[in-house]
């Protein structure tokens, strides 16, 4: 008697212990990224304070679309949009020169609540290749499409369709003579990418790039490969990776992050911490980072090297940027609503 007592007691005690640990839920998350990579010992403040400037208005661009009930595949490419457009990103305008001197871009977006996807590879002309990648996704069978074919269909769709030359900026030019010169090392840094959880519960990412400097005609990175560079899963989290292209596809980074996570049962910064910390080799030539945003919308940006371009915001007030790695800039934060 005194254990069939007992026992619906002790329940009790264990069901309010444990609903006492529980996370908040916010109503909805966003995270953004501009590439990853060593640290820069010639990074002047005023540099640096352009950087977190235009990843504020990407957040607040972003935050507000949330706030108002925009989905999370909206917000995170409106985000993403804004930075392709952004010349200091090496996406969209300011993307990097291939080793024959064009442009090439990559992109990919997908939608957690299904699993839907879209990517496009080694276009030459799309204003935005962000958009494409969407369209691939909304408005075909299929899920990834390439140089020629992709910027064709994108044409069809209405998109913006400009000269190779637009991408280009002066940075970018110089960067190239320097490669070109064998005066300096290819470089992975300054990929975009945004996650996103809305008010409905549902989380997206998207990611964008011009892949890596001096690089091959043709040679695609882990942006567009979806579960590399780019995962979305209700179940899991919204992942988008900034690194050497390479290494993270073989590692299929994002999607192992979300696999541990239902699989193994961590937390989302344990997975991440996990993946990128303990499986990628910085020395290796394979460092980078990721953001990440799971269904409860706790955040997390990891990243094995000295920079990584990153911002957070939530429904509940926290909002900040970061550029160097242990510098974070928590802008305002308000009470839970």
């Amino acid at each position: 008697m005194f254990r069939k007592l007992l026992f619906p007691v002790i329940f009790s005690l264990l069901f309010i212990s444990c609903s006492e640990k529980k996370e908040e839920k916010v109503e909805w998350a966003l995270a953004v990224h501009g590439g990853a990579g060593g640290a820069p010992s010639n990074m002047s403040e005023e540099r640096k304070q352009e950087y977190e400037n235009h990843l504020s208005e990407a957040l607040r661009l972003g935050s507000d679309l949330l706030d108002d009930g925009a989905s999370a595949l909206d917000a995170a490419q409106a985000v993403v949009v804004y930075m392709e457009d952004c010349p200091l990103f090496n996406a969209g305008k300011g993307a990097v020169k291939t080793i024959d001197g064009t442009h090439e871009l990559d992109a990919a977006i997908m939608d957690g609540s299904n699993l839907m996807a879209g990517a496009i590879a080694g276009v030459k002309d799309i204003k935005n290749p962000i958009k494409a990648a969407r369209l691939v996704m909304d408005s075909t069978k299929h899920v990834f499409l390439i140089g020629e074919g992709a910027s064709s269909f994108a044409s069809s769709m209405g998109l913006e369709i400009v000269d190779n030359s637009y991408f280009s900026t002066e940075a970018r030019e110089e960067q190239f003579k320097r490669i070109s010169n064998e005066k300096e090392e290819t470089d992975p840094r300054g990929t975009v990418g945004c996650v996103a959880l809305d008010k409905k519960g549902n989380l997206a990412a998207a990611t964008s790039t011009g892949g890596m400097s001096g690089k091959k005609w043709g040679r695609v990175g882990d942006v567009p490969v979806i579960g590399a560079g780019t995962y979305a899963n209700n179940r899991s989290a919204a992942i988008s990776g900034t690194g050497h292209g390479e290494y993270w596809i073989r590692r299929v980074v994002a999607f192992d992050i979300c696999a541990l996570m239902e699989y193994r049962g961590l937390t989302l910064q344990q997975a991440s911490e996990e993946v990128i910390l303990g499986k990628i080799d910085p020395m290796g030539g394979s460092g980078g980072g990721i953001i990440a945003v799971d269904k409860r919308g706790n955040i997390s940006m990891v990243f094995n090297t000295g920079l990584m371009h990153r911002g957070w915001a939530k429904s509940n007030g926290e909002f900040g940027v970061g550029v160097l790695k242990g510098e974070e800039k928590v802008q305002y934060k308000n009470e839970a609503k």
